[in-house]
């Protein structure tokens, strides 16, 4: 008898074609590493691109419940948070947004078409804040001194969130966090998150910054709540529109958005507390 794994049950077991999965993801890796080290400007072209199809995923999902999102303001608005984020600070990444969403606004009101155009608007708003101004915040980080290494540590504590309550849930999961709006997720996975980023944090804390132990600790257990809050709001926003996946660009992971809802909601935590945590030259 064969000891060989039918790669369609697993497939049907965790929801995913693993091989394929864990190909993209060494490929996403590989170029986040090769743009963050190489040249920063590199990677802040590379977090442009993926906002913007994260954006378009997500004016393509809401289309589905009839809002329209005005794509130009959107789309132009995100290039520039991201860009006065990086090059001016915090204070011009609230600016940007605010004057996205006052430009969402005028834009779809000028198109006209009574209160759908009230609807839209709040549409468009909620995209820009929930995808760009989010990742804004990894742009606060990416342009510090040790900029690149606080992003490195960022997404690499996110990385291990997933494969951590990914192998524990799949292994051992039986313990339901929320059925109701994602069912595979488990109490098991979650723990499986927490142990796997608590090794994680503390050693690329010491490794990259010589921080103490309680900065690894706090960093990883912070970005395990908020990363798992993120799967969840993502999740609740997909079931409402009534679609499993935001899309396929990504084999073997969905869409980009679906690759992105942990670090976004994550991002602001783990920028207060490596500001509150490290020296500005660590």
């Amino acid at each position: 008898m064969s000891t060989i794994a039918d790669p369609s049950a697993q497939q049907q077991k965790t929801g995913r074609n693993l091989p394929i999965a864990i190909a993209a993801g060494l490929g996403l890796g590989a170029l986040v590493l090769g743009t963050l080290f190489i040249r920063r400007e590199a990677f802040v072209v590379f977090a442009i691109l993926a906002c913007a199809l994260a954006l378009y995923e997500l004016t393509i999902a809401f289309k589905t419940r009839a809002i329209k999102i005005p794509v130009v303001p959107l789309h132009v608005g995100s290039i520039g948070i991201l860009i006065s984020s990086f090059n001016a600070g915090g204070e011009a990444l609230l600016v940007s947004t605010a004057l996205t969403a006052g430009g969402i606004l005028v834009w779809r009101v000028l198109e006209g078409g009574g209160m759908p155009a009230v609807r839209d608007a709040t549409g468009g708003m909620f995209a820009i804040t929930y995808v760009s101004f989010m990742a804004g915040f990894v742009m606060l980080m990416l342009s510090e001194p040790n900029g690149p290494r606080r992003v490195l540590l960022f997404i690499a504590l996110a990385v291990a969130n997933d494969v951590g309550g990914y192998a524990a849930g799949s292994l051992f999961g039986r313990h339901q966090m929320s059925p109701s709006v994602s069912p595979k997720k488990s109490w098991e996975g979650f723990a499986g998150s927490l142990i796997l980023a608590g090794i994680i944090g503390p050693i690329l804390g010491v490794y990259m910054f010589d921080g103490a132990l309680i900065f690894g600790l706090t960093l990883a257990a912070a970005t395990v709540v908020f990363a798992t809050v993120g799967d969840l709001a993502e999740s609740l926003i997909k079931r409402d529109l009534g679609i499993k996946d935001m899309s396929s660009l990504i084999p073997g992971h969905g869409g980009v958005l679906d690759r992105l809802d942990s670090l976004l909601l994550t991002a602001p935590v783990a920028f207060v507390v490596m500001e509150l945590m490290l020296p500005a030259a660590a």
